[in-house]
């Protein structure tokens, strides 16, 4: 009665937990990051990297638990430094260091910098969905539906729980003054006197009330005073007054200016399937979960919707959530398949309905409580918990299995009852399952101390297998006892073998298997010399297949869509880069496989400029693909546009975890730790690539960034300006404003504040001639041509200046070439920047960090596991040869995990490691058995040779079943298809692999192992002399 209400308790706590879990792909795996954003128009990279991104870094020194920090500035006028923090870090306790911080130096930045404001976010880097808003009846135009996305979405959208960022990609509109050089010229008038006009004609006002306090006697009544001091339309701001003349006459805006509502920006412009649509997208806050995130959103934009205006309709293109749903859905389906086969393995073996229940009560008891812990450890529902638990359902009913086999086998051969029979089979075996599940929760011990984001991976794993292992052996004990004694019938001593039909020729045959494997033992543990030479060729195999065996952190996952970055020439308009971007989108939209198209010209995950675009192409259903791949369709679309007239076309498979990278493949940083300069630093990395693309390693070696460009830097002759009495000050108002655009300040329109912005008309600002006549005035006041103390010196200079933790860096990503992993990619790179001149080092980052990271914690956490395994199993016999005999066998469980990754050509990556620490585990437990019931014959006085080898023969059959059942429960994994397959046959070939070599060749070598450590201890013992003093020594070997 004890163990059932216990196994009750167990049940409605794991049945409550489920509901409340939290469901997500990953857990938190990325590092916690926070980014700055500047603003600055019109300035040079070179200008903001001086004086806006050089300061902030400077402010970032101190702020604790940095991992490194990168910093962008281009063309676009904008700079971002992300900083990245270590893991468990407080992301939104960083954003107020660094808010602090950047107080210290605000003060320090250009007057526009500080105007617009430094953005401080903690956002992930990735998007979590994209939604666009079309006018179906062409009503409204792009400009005018991302003004009403402006207003009436994005700040509302900004309120979800969940969301970290939301970004739009079609701006609101703006009032845009188009100044005209020629008739700013004719009427004398400066830009700066435009700009300082409206200013003083706009301005709020707050005039106060009428008989307010302090207040006369007998005052009995107050009244607000109104005085209209911002303008509203266009029509009052072409009213401005700028010049008010003695004559009476004025010159006003209008006279020199065309005034119009326009958007915002004209930095990007977005497509869906090739038809304009105005876009924004969503990036997730630090830990929020994209399933709910992602639901919130939708649910919020049916509500906003019905408040659209007639003809405008919503679509949400892009959603990484449904990948998530998916690719639990497909684990949880791999779940239930395991089950079914682990069963219908017990099933085959046991033979009886009742023998079978019993396992099939314990092991979702065992789940469920799985579950509880995980709720309350904080853990979710995710990709990784539920792989552990697909590898745990062989194990955990393993100790079930072990327990009913026992009772059986004794009922079967004495003929007792089954209480009597669970009594005796539990005094036998109780020390079995104890020590299996020290040793299959104890190799898991070491994967909880890994550091940075292996860390957060090994503990999701660990948590999932080490509990449920523990509660499958706390219900073995209790549980699965009182369930043999109350659900088994007798059976009739001799009963092996006597059934007809199927199960009938079944046992027969396992008997004589089990008589042939008894004479195979006997003979081999009768030539230890010829076992050991094959144990040591074992090893040897085992050392050579690590060496050979391609390294990389994640396998490369069809996540259902791929990215097509669009790169030309510095120089390149917005114009040419549409030609590109809409042939690729017609090509895109021909096949078959892919849904939908959603391109965003002028922004890229390279850098942000008039000759950048960025896709996200968005496949069918898997269901519905008809064999297109997300793989297949980027090697389809490289083919087709790998060699452009005009500029680079880059089709990338999305990174397998968000927020480490923009891609998959790996991240380099080459930087100038000497201060070479920028062209030492550029002729560095030209030739990185040149020696990258000659090698048979690296697939597609590229700059991930803009690339350098024409400039025209604009020589101010100071002497000449000075006679002429032009302030230096002066040209670069004009300047700016003229080619930049400059922030005047707010207006209202309907309820919204909007930005005034001043700029010189198209037609003034297309040539370098054209720049020259913008007019400058003197401090007579008169107005001098630009060309008077100017002009212009043609250069090529940079579009795009990176910085990485403070040196000066460009981006290098790239491929490894077919047949090569990641691992044997950065090796060729760190290899082939070692040739570089001194003062240029490497440095890696995103999915390559990680992974490095990983790689060289691995060989210290698979020696600590066997480490913890070996003093585990010493303190249980308190022993150190019976421990000796069992960790001799783990090289035969991981020869076989090696030689089957070998074989289907998959990598050494993250999953194959928690598969191989697994594998450790699971070879240990065979060894146990064996080694558990030959140390209980030899102190009923057998000799070591016939006690291993009786042992082997009575644990044969459970161990061939419990060896199958967890087999073919990792099968569904090997052959898995759809969403997430790749990470499900990245841990099941290893594994099933492994306990297929740790099972077969643990039955033959494990008796051999045994018989020779205990000779040798026998023989060490017979050299030793006779104590002194008698006594009956206690068995402490």
């Amino acid at each position: 009665m004890f163990a059932w209400v216990i196994a009750i308790f167990i049940m409605l706590a794991g049945a409550i937990s489920i509901p409340r879990l939290p469901i997500e792909r990953y857990p938190s795996i990325a590092p916690p990051s926070v980014t700055i954003t500047a603003t600055y128009p019109g300035a040079t990279p070179a200008a903001m990297n001086d004086s806006v991104v050089s300061l902030i870094e400077r402010g970032l020194a101190g702020v604790k638990n940095i991992l490194y920090f990168e910093s962008s500035s281009d063309t676009s006028g904008v700079a971002q430094i992300v900083v990245t923090f270590a893991p468990g870090t407080d992301a939104d306790l960083a954003q107020v260091d660094i808010q602090n911080r950047l107080k210290t130096v605000e003060s320090r930045l250009p007057q526009m910098v500080r105007q617009l404001g430094l953005q401080v976010e903690t956002t992930a880097t990735n998007f979590l969905l994209f939604s666009t808003l079309a006018s179906k009846d062409g009503r409204y135009d792009e400009d005018a539906l991302g003004d009403f996305l402006s207003r009436n979405v994005i700040e509302d959208l900004r309120r979800v729980p969940g969301v970290g960022r939301v970004q739009l990609f079609t701006p609101a509109r703006a009032l845009r003054v188009w100044l005209d050089p020629e008739r700013l010229t004719a009427h004398g008038i400066s830009v700066e006197e435009v700009a300082a006009s409206i200013r003083a004609q706009n301005a709020e006002a707050s005039p106060g009330r009428l008989g307010d306090m302090p207040a006369v006697p007998g005052q009995r009544v107050t009244t607000p005073l109104l005085l209209q001091g911002q303008l509203e339309d266009v029509a009052d701001f072409e009213r401005v007054i700028l010049r008010a003349n003695p004559d009476g006459s004025s010159v006003l805006l209008k006279d020199v200016a065309k005034v119009e509502l326009g958007p915002q920006s004209y930095a990007t412009g977005t497509r869906q399937n090739g038809k304009s649509a105005a876009t924004f997208g969503v990036q997730l806050a630090p830990g929020a979960n994209a399933l709910d995130t992602s639901e919130r959103i939708r649910e919020r934009m049916t509500d906003l919707s019905r408040a659209f205006p007639s003809g405008v309709e919503y679509t949400i293109p892009y959603d990484a959530a449904p990948f998530v749903r998916i690719s639990i859905s497909q684990v949880v389906q791999t779940f239930f398949e395991a089950m079914l086969l682990v069963f219908a393995v017990m099933y085959l073996f046991l033979q009886s309905v009742r023998y079978t229940l019993i396992p099939a009560i314990v092991a979702p008891i065992a789940l469920l409580g799985t579950f509880a812990v995980m709720l309350a450890s904080g853990f979710s529902i995710n990709v990784l918990t539920m792989f552990g638990m697909v590898l745990a359902i062989g194990i955990i009913v393993d100790d079930a299995i072990v327990v009913v086999e026992n009772v059986e086998r004794i009922m079967a051969e004495e003929g007792l009852s089954p209480v009597e029979a669970t009594k005796k089979a539990m005094r036998e075996i109780t020390g079995a399952v104890i020590g299996i599940t020290l040793v299959l929760t104890s190799v898991f011990i070491p994967m909880a101390f890994a550091t940075g984001s292996v860390g957060t991976i090994y503990r999701q794993f660990s948590l999932a297998m080490a509990v449920s292992i523990l509660f499958s052996a706390f219900l073995a004990l209790t549980l699965t006892p009182a369930l043999c004694a109350t659900l088994l019938r007798p059976v009739a001593p001799g009963h092996a073998g006597a059934r007809r039909g199927f199960f009938g020729g079944f046992n027969r045959l396992l008997e004589r298997v089990t008589g042939r494997y008894a004479r195979w033992t006997r003979a081999i543990v009768g030539r230890l010399g010829r076992a050991f030479v094959a144990y040591v060729a074992v090893v040897a195999m085992v050392a050579l297949a690590f060496v050979r065996l391609p390294g990389a952190f994640f396998p490369e996952e069809d996540q259902g869509f791929f990215n097509a970055a669009v790169q030309l020439p510095a120089d390149a308009t917005a114009e040419r880069t549409n030609t590109v971007l809409k042939e690729l989108e017609d090509y895109l939209g021909q096949r078959e496989g892919i849904k939908d198209v959603l391109t965003i010209q002028g922004f890229g995950f390279f850098g942000s400029g008039a000759n950048a675009g960025l896709m996200f192409v968005m496949l069918e259903d898997w269901k519905a693909r008809q064999g297109a791949t997300a793989a297949g369709e980027v090697a389809a679309a490289s083919e087709r546009f790998g060699v452009q007239r005009e500029g680079m076309v880059f089709n990338v498979l999305p990174p397998s975890v968000d927020g480490l990278g923009n891609s998959s493949g790996f991240a380099m940083r080459l930087e100038d730790r000497s201060g070479h300069g920028p062209e030492a630093l550029n002729k560095a990395m030209n030739q990185v690539l040149a020696r990258a693309a000659e090698s048979p390693v690296i697939g597609f070696p590229y700059q991930e960034g803009l690339p350098d460009g024409s400039t025209v830097r604009i020589q101010v002759d100071r002497e000449r300006a000075a006679v002429l009495g032009v302030p230096f000050s002066e040209i670069n108002a004009v300047i700016s404003t003229a080619l930049g655009s400059t922030y005047v300040n707010d207006f209202p329109n309907k309820g919204y504040m909007q930005q005034i912005i001043l700029q010189a008309r198209a037609e003034s600002r297309m040539q370098v001639e054209d720049v020259l006549k913008l007019p400058v005035r003197n401090v007579r006041g008169q107005m001098v041509p630009l060309s008077s103390v100017a002009k212009p010196v043609w250069e090529r200079g940079p579009m795009q200046l990176v910085r990485y933790n403070g040196y000066p860096a460009v981006r290098i990503a790239g491929n490894a070439a077919p047949g090569f992993s990641s691992g044997d990619a950065m090796a060729e790179m760190e290899r082939i920047a070692a040739e570089l001149p001194p003062g240029f080092a490497v440095e890696w980052t995103g999915l390559s960090y990680q992974e490095r990271l990983s790689g060289s914690e691995a060989p210290i956490l698979l020696a600590l596991s066997m480490l913890v395994v070996f003093l585990v199993l010493a303190a249980l016999y308190e022993s150190w040869s019976i421990p000796l005999s069992v960790m001799l066998v783990v090289p035969l469980g991981l020869i076989g995990a090696l030689g089957s990754v070998l074989a289907v050509g998959l990598m050494n990556d993250i999953f194959f490691k928690v598969g191989l620490i697994t594998i450790i585990g699971l070879s240990a437990k065979n060894a146990i058995l064996i080694v558990e019931f030959a140390k209980q014959l030899e102190e009923q006085g057998r000799s070591p040779i016939e006690a291993a080898v009786e042992a082997a023969r009575l644990r044969f059959r459970p161990i061939l079943m419990t060896s199958l059942a967890f087999a073919l429960g990792v099968v569904p994994l090997v052959l898995a298809s759809g969403a997430s397959a790749e990470t499900q046959r990245a841990i099941g070939t290893g594994v099933f692999g492994g306990m297929v070599s740790g099972t077969v060749l643990a039955i033959l070598l494990v008796p051999a192992f045994y018989v020779a450590v205990r000779s040798v201890l026998r023989r060490r013992k017979a050299e030793q002399p006779a104590p002194l003093v008698n006594h009956t020594p206690a068995e402490n070997h």
